[in-house]
């Protein structure tokens, strides 16, 4: 038979086991750390008959030890505790600290270097406090508590317990600074994203041009980005109205969520209904799970509709719906969702001839023309383009990890094209000369333009709408010698000189650079830049 000492010792194992259970259930039960140290005390208070617990932690900036957690049903224990902080050596939580090693006092009434600070523990109960350690051997914490049962024979077995406690407490400490580093490595990187979009879509990457109607353009983005406004993006192709989209969100209130995009014309009418309200699981072939639409997706964030003039007038009205009251249903669905969603439409077309014609609602038409902003082609600023040279080939300097420069006469050249694909047509000009100028410097040879793209070719096309027709003069006489009857001839051919266009449409306007600009469909400062930079000679009559 086990004597009564082993017998009571085998039960203290026991219930020591149950106790080490518990705690490991709460440890990893949770990541908040303040709770599951109170909860730790109260297990041993309650199940393993140690009370008066302290768990201190230490504050690496102060180099001193915190009280993190108490067990006490005192008030003046939860104040105390609030600004009590032990120094190295500081009383015997200091001291443990210091030492780096167990406390164990049988008696702590006889203890000088007991402060007494918190007014928690028993004067007449032993005390038992142990470091808890991370894995470089360094003291990070101390646990503390007077054991009530048997404290004069078991105070060992029950110190050892505690170490148990506390390399748990290490664990979890350890396991919480890996999560707040890693949180921090996760908060630090989407900051970082957050300044290249915002450096990649501010003004000030936006605003490349200083012709007048470049810089309302850019101060109307500005007043327009404040709010939650519809916005209505007009241009042709390659103006930059998914960059201003861009823009708008990323300058915005909502620039912290979302900015989902679509282009209408990509998709059919019975996919693009899925793509942007979503469908339910089997609500047609293939659906073979709920899916969120585009309008769920950007919920308190903001949705661009490129194309928009290119949906059918039946999903029109769908999408008149969604913008007026906010709600929809996904397809297969009779669930109505509610989304708070900021639009930013883009079309080329022209809304208010399809308005008459009847092919574009009405009512979605002032819907979305709430903020209209028209983006200028890049033939009507054409003094912009030696600035857009320059940004335009430090981002693809950057891209090639080289830097790219350009020769006057190349600007030049640049500067005679019509651009019918706008900045995107020149962006790709632009890339494909510097691909091959070996040496990195662009020089007018480098251009691969076709006779056909060039002003005189795209000439006539853009003029013929609102100018007179211009046709070339006889081979045969010089520009001078022209007079204005020899202007009568078709304006179609594609071949024509651009220099000896300016000069006819001077001569015909009788020299007048204001009445010359007009026939070409240019403005005033446009026509002076090609007599300067053609070296035409101005004639006065």
């Amino acid at each position: 038979m086990m004597s009564n000492s082993a017998a009571t010792r085998t039960e203290l194992f026991e219930r020591q086991l149950c106790v080490l259970d518990k705690i490991c259930w709460t440890l990893t039960r949770s990541l908040d750390l303040n709770p599951s140290l109170d909860e730790v005390l109260k297990i041993l208070h309650n199940e393993a008959e140690m009370k008066n617990g302290l768990i201190a932690l230490k504050d690496y900036e102060m180099e001193n030890l915190y009280i993190s957690a108490v067990h006490s049903d005192s008030d003046v224990v939860q104040r105390a505790k609030e600004a009590a902080r032990y120094q190295q050596g500081e009383g015997l939580v200091g001291s443990i600290l210091k030492s780096q090693s167990s406390l164990v006092l049988p008696n702590l009434a006889n203890e000088q270097r007991f402060l007494d600070r918190l007014e928690l523990f028993e004067l007449s109960l032993p005390f038992i406090g142990v470091p808890v350690k991370d894995q470089r051997g360094d003291v990070v914490g101390v646990l503390a508590a007077q054991p009530t049962s048997d404290p004069e024979r078991f105070l060992a077995e029950e110190c050892r317990f505690l170490n148990m406690i506390a390399n748990l407490l290490a664990q979890l400490l350890r396991l919480l600074g890996e999560v707040e580093h890693q949180q921090q490595q996760l908060t630090d990187e989407r900051d970082e994203l957050r300044r290249r979009v915002r450096g990649k879509f501010g003004f000030e990457n936006l605003m490349v041009g200083h012709t007048p109607t470049m810089v309302q353009m850019f101060e109307q983005i500005r007043r327009v980005s404040k709010w939650d406004t519809t916005v209505l993006l007009r241009g042709e192709s390659g103006t930059g109205k998914e960059l201003v989209a861009s823009a708008i969100h990323y300058n915005s209130p909502r620039a912290h969520n979302s900015f989902i995009r679509l282009n209408c014309a990509a998709l059919p009418e019975n996919l693009l209904e899925s793509e942007l309200f979503g469908h339910e699981k089997g609500a047609f072939t293939g659906a073979t799970r709920t899916r969120q639409g585009r309008f769920e997706q950007a919920d308190k964030g903001t949705l661009f509709l490129d194309e928009i003039g290119e949906i059918s007038p039946m999903f029109q009205a769908k999408l008149l719906r969604v913008l007026q009251e906010g709600e929809f249903e996904r397809v297969g669905g009779n669930k109505t969702i509610s989304v708070q969603v900021r639009i930013v439409a883009a079309t080329n077309r022209n809304l208010e001839q399809e308005v008459r014609d009847g092919s574009f609602r009405e009512d979605l038409y002032y819907r979305l023309n709430i903020m209209p902003i028209n983006l200028p082609p890049l033939r009507e600023r054409i003094e912009d383009i030696p600035e857009l040279v320059n940004f335009l080939l430090t981002k693809i300097g950057k891209a090639q990890g080289r830097p790219l420069d350009i020769s006057k006469n190349a600007v030049r050249k640049l500067m005679t094209h019509s651009w019918p694909g706008n900045v995107r047509e020149l962006e790709n000009t632009l890339e494909r000369a510097s691909i091959m100028a070996e040496e990195g410097v662009i020089e007018e040879n480098d251009f691969s333009f076709n006779s056909a793209e060039l002003m005189g070719g795209n000439f006539a096309s853009l003029t013929s709408q609102s100018a007179p027709q211009i046709a070339p003069p006889p081979p045969q006489h010089p520009p001078q010698e022209r007079g204005t009857s020899e202007l009568s001839g078709s304006a179609e051919d594609a071949d024509m000189d651009e220099r000896r266009q300016v000069i006819a449409a001077l001569e015909q306007a009788g020299w007048v650079q204001a009445k010359a600009a007009r026939l070409l469909n240019m403005t005033p400062r446009q026509i002076a830049y090609r007599i300067q930079t053609m070296n035409i000679e101005v004639r006065k009559l």
